[in-house]
């Protein structure tokens, strides 16, 4: 799948570094957002997305979240680039891993509008799109389109090497991930989302975990 074999060692282990960022970002985001969800007055998970969270006099928890998890995407395709090497998809699949490192930045610098009743006081039904929540939007689709478009070029290069194992899941991820953000109604439309963000990041940490397997060294070779 890669020219991880022809790396030093020294190059293994600055590589092994970036990808095991692609690791923990999915786990740290939705731990720190999910934790907030369930301790911060007003927040009910059913009715409000977890953007709403950068508000308030907690917002900038939320924000650090963004800002952090999308750094360590953006590090984890530095790394990808690094392992994958030349072939299908060694370009633009760790680019799309980066445009979801960038949205998800993104997201956290331009916050959300204030709606739905959060924080504590706003109006409670949608609320006037600003600039930034503009800007918010937009981080938000970079990220979930960039990598579920990432998912399907992976897949591509995945079927070149016949790792049918990996086209399925690649394919499947792109598709749940669709699924559960378009579907139609929009009760429960904050937990799907949620959902569909745990999909995604486990998938680009599952792969992130697979190209690491493969380094010659390293904390995780072998």
């Amino acid at each position: 799948m890669s020219q991880q074999s022809t790396l030093p060692a020294s190059a293994a282990t600055r590589t092994s570094r970036l990808l095991a960022c692609g690791i923990v970002a999915g786990p740290l985001f939705l731990a720190v957002g999910l934790t907030q969800a369930l301790t911060r007055d007003g927040f009910d998970l059913s009715h409000h997305p977890l953007s709403l969270l950068s508000l308030g006099d907690l917002g900038w928890v939320q924000i650090a979240n963004f800002v952090v998890t999308g750094g360590l995407f953006l590090a984890c395709a530095v790394g990808m680039r690094r392992a994958l090497g030349p072939g299908p998809g060694g370009t633009w699949g760790p680019r799309l891993v980066g445009a979801l490192g960038a949205g998800l930045a993104m997201a956290g610098v331009f916050v959300a509008d204030a709606g739905a009743g959060f924080p504590p006081g706003a109006p409670a039904g949608a609320p006037e799109i600003s600039w930034h929540g503009a800007l918010h939007e937009a981080g938000f689709v970079l990220a979930s389109l960039g990598m579920v478009a990432g998912c399907l070029v992976f897949a591509r290069r995945f079927a070149g090497l016949r790792q049918w194992g990996w086209v399925g899941a690649s394919v499947a991820t792109a598709v749940a991930v669709l699924v559960l953000a378009a579907w139609p109604d929009l009760d429960g439309v904050s937990v799907r989302l949620v959902v569909a963000s745990a999909v995604l990041y486990g998938y680009v940490g599952a792969l992130a975990a697979h190209l690491l397997r493969r380094l010659p060294e390293g904390p995780a070779s072998g």
